[in-house]
């Protein structure tokens, strides 16, 4: 029985991880089983997370998904099969009466953090609401999405912090947002992935800088982040979205080993 408030209530650190996009039933059942068997062996609970459709792709030829059908059916599947939890980006109000019986984790995606309808929905349900923090917020400001939640009759927030623009085409993590934001009663989670992109690159994709990946999760972890969120590929150059800044499936279990040391001691 999956009970998604021990996960997340845990003084332990948690991983939310998975591809960027559901790329196909078998390469996502691939990657989710190994993450399972890594996590439990090592004493660490997982949250497995993979999108069915991104809606905000640079280019109209991107890839972005099976679609909201054909994407929840190779989750539940997922969830059935593994016995996991699973979270998924949302980008409507319409989407979300579909998602809420499949999904233990609704997720908002960055750019949509400040949509008023899209939060106040997704609280309704009474889910976990997983809003990934906007590069343009400072972690102060979260305490508006957390407010927009609450108000709703919905206690149950975490907020993800990914970094800030710097400049046009860089991202930095201010590590005070981590402490700011859990001042707000909610939980704090750290996407050590997206943290390290090069977003709104001329090419029309992302660009990234993974070897900086274990820099930024030892950072937030002594920060005080209670959970970890990243995207992982068995080959992040050829995974169909953004590859840039994933991290290699087989260097999983040794960042985690690390992580879970460094969350011990403080």
């Amino acid at each position: 029985m999956i009970n998604i408030k021990d996960i997340i209530s845990s003084k332990n650190l948690f991983l939310i991880a998975g591809p960027c996009v559901i790329e196909s039933k078998k390469s996502c059942f691939e990657i989710a089983e190994k993450i399972k068997e890594i996590t439990t062996r090592i004493g660490i609970n997982f949250i497995f997370k993979a999108s069915y459709q991104k809606a905000n792709r640079s280019k109209l030829n991107s890839f972005s998904g099976p679609g909201l059908e054909d994407g929840l059916s190779i989750l539940k599947e997922i969830r059935d099969y593994l016995n996991i939890p699973i979270t998924t980006d949302v980008h409507s109000t319409d989407d979300i009466e579909k998602v809420k019986k499949i999904i233990d984790i609704i997720q908002i995606p960055a750019f949509l953090c400040r949509q008023t309808d899209l939060l106040v929905t997704a609280a309704k349900t009474k889910k976990y609401i997983n809003v990934k923090k906007g590069p343009f917020l400072s972690g102060d400001s979260c305490q508006f999405i957390v407010q927009k939640i609450k108000n709703s009759g919905n206690d149950n927030t975490i907020i993800t912090e990914r970094g800030n623009s710097f400049g046009y085409e860089n991202l930095i993590v201010d590590m005070r947002n981590i402490p700011i934001i859990k001042k707000y009663k909610t939980t704090c989670v750290l996407d050590i992935t997206h943290s390290n992109q090069k977003p709104n690159q001329n090419i029309g994709k992302s660009g990234g800088t993974p070897e900086f990946i274990e820099t930024i999760a030892c950072a937030g972890v002594a920060a005080g982040a209670d959970g970890i969120f990243l995207e992982t590929h068995p080959n992040p150059q050829e995974a169909l979205s953004d590859g840039s800044n994933m991290l290699k499936l087989d260097k999983l279990e040794k960042l985690l080993k690390k992580l879970i040391r460094i969350k011990q001691v403080i």
